[in-house]
């Protein structure tokens, strides 16, 4: 929780995305900030993760159904660029 926080605390315009156990994969939660810069971590339930964006004050998303936002995929897209610049030099 407290990793989850300081993201949220430290980054503009974060949301949560609350992603549903499955058969293979615990309830987790991605924070996703305004930029698309993002972090997940697993959680008891996903009612966990909407109380704890409630607890923040912030946005909270079933991704299920609402899916994740393009800034997200083009942030990672931007971060693989970036790498592969880096190991180029």
């Amino acid at each position: 929780m407290q990793h989850l926080t300081e993201f949220a605390q430290s980054r503009r315009g974060v949301e949560v995305f609350v992603e549903s156990p499955t058969n293979v994969a615990q309830a987790s939660v991605l924070l996703i900030a305004g930029d698309g810069e993002w972090t997940r971590r697993q959680v008891p339930s996903a009612a966990w993760g909407h109380k704890f964006a409630e607890h923040l004050k912030i946005p909270a998303y079933d991704a299920g159904v609402v899916g994740y936002p393009q800034r997200m995929r083009d942030w990672n897209r931007k971060q693989k660029i970036l790498n592969q610049r880096a190991e180029n030099d």
